[in-house]
């Protein structure tokens, strides 16, 4: 991997200074408004690979990002596109942390979505705003040093309001949905590996297997004894989510391993009850 003195992280959220600590890189939680902003970042740290996770996933949920769509159009569409331009110009390179929960799935027709899949679902605004820079990010890559990290319900083992597991330890109700979902820890190991092969494009970047919340809420009992929930269908919610699998098979081919997310459930809870 490329010295950590020469990647810029840009967003001090959840992810960022988590990257931040793992990668010992520089770290800025300067607002990006217009490439201006953008451009005097470069001329401060002189990066060779700027990192994006300026992002709104809303207070408590996506949900939240209905009520302030401004806050959340800006952050999510219009953000990446400035900071791609600020790296075309510069000839760096540019590693946009994206989300996988873009698309529609259907559990009884559909294999895991590949990178390439269209299958958008546009029912969550949350989503939509992922979607529009997603696909320009995209095209881009084609041509320009451009990669996208696509990540799904991050799970970590230390508490942060972001992580799954601190938000269902709250929870009295849960559904039992597969689900993939992204260990923070080998995230990190795989954008070290994206990075060192200088990766481009689009990547999905999840844990093996079918992830449930009931399998990990029963983990985190046999550590913490009795921890009360309710298993409850997904319409019984009455909100709108994206539930779905995602395929690790790029992600293979460039040679690293992929863990099963219930090989890491144990490991996780042990670590993040530390804390």
């Amino acid at each position: 991997m490329k010295s950590s003195k020469k990647i810029l992280i840009v967003g001090k959220g959840f992810l960022g200074q988590r990257l931040q600590k793992e990668l010992g890189c520089c770290i800025s939680d300067k607002r990006i408004n217009c490439f201006k902003d953008g451009q005097s970042l470069i001329k401060r740290y002189k990066p060779k690979i700027i990192i994006n996770c300026i992002g709104s996933t809303g207070k408590r949920n996506v949900d939240d990002c209905e009520i302030d769509k401004d806050k959340t159009l800006f952050a999510n569409s219009y953000v990446p596109l400035i900071l791609a331009e600020v790296a075309l110009r510069n000839r760096i390179k540019l590693i946009h942390i994206s989300s996988g929960c873009i698309y529609r799935f259907n559990y009884f027709k559909d294999k895991p979505i590949t990178e390439d899949s269209t299958a958008y679902s546009f029912d969550l605004f949350y989503s939509r705003t992922k979607i529009y820079a997603e696909r320009a990010l995209e095209a881009l890559a084609k041509k320009y040093d451009i990669l996208i990290t696509r990540i799904r319900i991050p799970l970590d083992n230390r508490p942060h309001p972001k992580n799954i597991l601190t938000k269902i330890m709250k929870f009295k109700r849960v559904i039992d949905l597969p689900n993939s979902i992204t260990y923070i820890p080998d995230f990190i190991k795989a954008l070290k590996h994206l990075i060192k092969i200088n990766a481009k494009g689009v990547y999905n970047v999840v844990n093996d297997g079918r992830a449930r919340y009931p399998d990990l809420l029963e983990v985190y009992k046999e550590h913490t004894g009795a921890h009360p929930y309710k298993v409850i269908k997904q319409k019984d919610l009455k909100l709108v989510r994206t539930n779905l699998l995602l395929s690790t098979k790029k992600l293979k081919k460039t040679g690293f391993k992929v863990r099963n997310i219930k090989e890491v459930y144990e490991e996780c809870v042990r670590e993040y009850l530390k804390y």
